[in-house]
């Protein structure tokens, strides 16, 4: 049976890495939103597309070139948190 401070422990840890694995892409989406949201009250252009392509390219591209980051860091999370739970280890 896992003990209460394990499973917080591992509780912690997992949000944590779903922080860092999130912080890229949010805040490249936000900085995107931030900036058009700017050029749009600037010029008085509301165009609906203005907002959506560019953030949704951004995004795209942040998250292609931190894939890397991301898959190495949700697994040195597994393999030194999870496995040794499911392996018996604490």
């Amino acid at each position: 049976m896992l003990e209460e401070g394990v499973f917080f422990d591992t509780l912690r840890q997992g949000l944590w890495t779903a922080v860092i694995l999130s912080l890229p892409v949010l805040s490249v989406a936000l900085v995107t939103g931030v900036a058009i949201g700017l050029f749009q009250a600037l010029t008085s252009i509301q165009e609906m597309t203005l907002t959506f392509v560019p953030k949704l390219a951004a995004t795209a591209l942040v998250f292609w070139v931190a894939m890397e980051f991301m898959t190495n860091t949700l697994l040195a999370f597994f393999q030194g948190q999870i496995l040794p739970l499911i392996a018996g280890g604490s």
